[in-house]
């Protein structure tokens, strides 16, 4: 039986709440928050805007544009283009890589996730309530220590995401996005607003807004760019995904300003709403990735009110956590979907089983595989280290340089609906300036 057409996002604001949706994650809630407070604060916010701009929009308007003009999985897309345009087929491989990744991060981002919905379960019966720091600690160390509690979140996150993107593109991804991102910025606002009579709010401001310039090195340069590039899903075949099912007449670089607007808001709104609450009950603002599940919990149970600011933040963070899960999953299903006999249906539950699978193996390593190591890091930390120090850069790097060197000039031009100003920033950028940014990434990753 023959396929149906590809499918295509109902409308431009339904495709603009996906694509945030998908850029939103625990990276603008979790990474983000706590690399400001390691970071120095304002110093750090600057050089990501700055980073944003001039890497993260030529990449992500790149990765729309193949998506679009290609109306396949990555992979299809990569291969008939570059055939298209008189390029080599291993051209392919930028698509291969993509998917791969998409793949591999999920595996682990759902462990996190089933994290976040057993702390929003914890903060709903109260488990918080009067722990001192110790206790908190003890209780995450316990959830890490019990592969039973870790495998029983990890599968109810991945029967979440696997039960939207089998729905389909718009009854799927795009339903649950405009369900979702309006729900996580009115929580994302109420927190704010508390953070605002908290007393501390004005130190928060001065901390994110104020630069202190001299926190400024190489490392944190580094750092931001390396934020701005991951926090737009970039280099994972998701924006190739969801750029097949957009229709010709969205304008790509107005778009991808929205998005990265949002974005960048829902981050520094993340920063606003969560250093009050660290600063107001004396904790340190730099205690990384322990920041949300150690030093907030602990903050939230012994607060008035803190039983239900602990349950909007924690709903806010497994809103912001389904959103880019679900998006992660869609290049794989749409891969399979299309080079296999797959129906949408078969293909969502396949791809979904065997990323539930390795999640499993990434889970058992902060317990009883914890002696399992390779190049000495567990199956959680290679996998990680692989897909954001190898993988997204080297796919978001060919989708910028095949986009910018490969794909026919005047087309491009066109397409993009720019002046000739704006034609010689966009060659500037695309060629130039972004791939030095994700190679400057990328080998300090590696160093």
């Amino acid at each position: 039986m023959a396929k149906l057409a590809h499918a295509q996002w109902s409308s431009r604001m339904g495709f603009v709440l996906a694509a945030a949706g998908s850029a939103v994650g625990l990276g603008n809630i979790w990474r983000f928050s706590y690399m400001v407070g390691d970071s120095g604060g304002a110093a750090f916010v600057l050089v990501y805007l700055a980073c944003v701009a001039l890497v993260g929009l030529p990449i992500l308007v790149a990765e729309w544009m193949i998506g679009r003009r290609g109306q396949k999985n990555p992979i299809n897309t990569m291969s008939d283009l570059a055939a298209s345009h008189g390029k080599t087929r291993a051209w392919a491989t930028i698509g291969v890589s993509g998917v791969l990744a998409a793949f591999l991060i999920l595996s682990f981002y759902s462990v996190i996730g089933g994290w976040s919905l057993n702390y929003t379960l914890s903060s709903v019966i109260g488990t918080f309530n009067g722990q001192d720091a110790d206790s908190i600690g003890a209780l995450f160390s316990g959830m890490l220590g019990s592969p039973t509690t870790l495998l029983l979140w990890h599968t109810a996150f991945m029967v979440l995401v696997i039960g939207i993107v089998a729905r389909g593109v718009t009854k799927g991804l795009e339903s649950a996005a405009r369900t979702m991102m309006p729900a996580l910025v009115v929580l994302m606002l109420i927190l704010v607003g508390y953070g605002m009579t908290s007393g501390y709010f004005g130190e928060t401001l001065s901390f994110m807004f104020s630069p202190d310039w001299s926190a400024l090195n190489g490392g944190v340069v580094l750092a931001a760019m390396g934020q701005a590039f991951f926090t737009l899903s970039l280099g994972m075949g998701i924006m190739m995904a969801y750029g097949s099912y957009l229709g010709k007449d969205v304008n790509l670089i107005s778009t991808a300003r929205t998005v990265i607007i949002l974005d960048t808001a829902i981050a520094l709104l993340a920063g606003l709403a969560i250093f009050p609450i660290v600063f107001a009950n004396g904790l340190s603002a730099g205690e990384g990735p322990g920041l949300i599940f150690v030093t907030l919990p602990l903050a939230f149970g012994n607060m008035t009110g803190g039983t239900i600011l602990g349950l909007m933040f924690f709903l806010l963070l497994t809103f912001a956590a389904l959103t880019s899960a679900i998006s992660l999953l869609e290049p794989v299903v749409e891969t399979l979907e299309e080079r296999t006999s797959m129906s949408r249906l078969v293909a969502t539950f396949a791809s979904g089983i065997a990323v539930w699978a390795l999640g499993v193996a990434a889970l058992l390593s902060f317990n009883v595989w914890a002696e399992v190591l390779f190049f000495g890091l567990n199956i959680f930390d290679l996998l990680d280290t692989f897909t954001s120090k190898i993988l997204l850069p080297l796919t978001g790097l060919g989708a910028i340089l095949f986009a910018a060197w490969c794909l026919e000039r005047k087309s491009v031009e066109t397409e993009l609906g720019l002046s000739a100003a704006g034609v010689g920033v966009w060659n500037i950028l695309a060629r130039f300036v972004a791939p030095a940014g994700v190679i400057a990434v990328f080998v300090a990753g590696l160093i």
